[in-house]
């Protein structure tokens, strides 16, 4: 089987992404909480959401990537926005629809969502 061009493109880019999150290259990394309570919650459903929303928007700019339990058990599935040079948002009790409104009004508007999160920073919202 040959190679298309397409692929090739597919390749570069997948290989891009992949480099970026070794180097902390990105303007924005998006932290997804996958221990066992957010997996049990619908973490994964959290996961491809973002990662839909990243492949539409063809923005290679942007980090998409796992962590173990944030400590928030009751408010899973949650999500980490962090944005360059602002402090991190976590989002909670996050929906696939929820996902779809913080790509588009924070990861790529950098308006947050303040009725989905829980905390900017170190601190918590009321």
């Amino acid at each position: 089987m040959k190679l298309k061009p397409e692929d090739l493109d597919k390749i570069s880019k997948k290989m891009k992404s992949v480099t970026n999150l070794r180097d902390g290259a990105g303007r924005v990394k998006i932290t997804v909480h996958m221990g066992t309570c957010g997996i049990a919650s619908g973490s994964r459903k959290i996961l491809s959401g973002f990662l839909a929303e990243l492949d539409k928007a063809g923005a290679d700019d942007i980090i998409v990537t796992t962590s173990g339990c944030a400590g928030l058990c009751s408010r899973e599935p949650m999500a980490t926005v962090e944005l360059k040079g602002e402090p991190p948002v976590k989002y909670v009790d996050l929906t696939e629809d929820k996902v779809k409104k913080i790509f588009e009004e924070h990861v790529m508007g950098r308006n947050i969502i303040s009725e989905y999160a829980l905390a900017i920073g170190s601190e918590r919202l009321s």
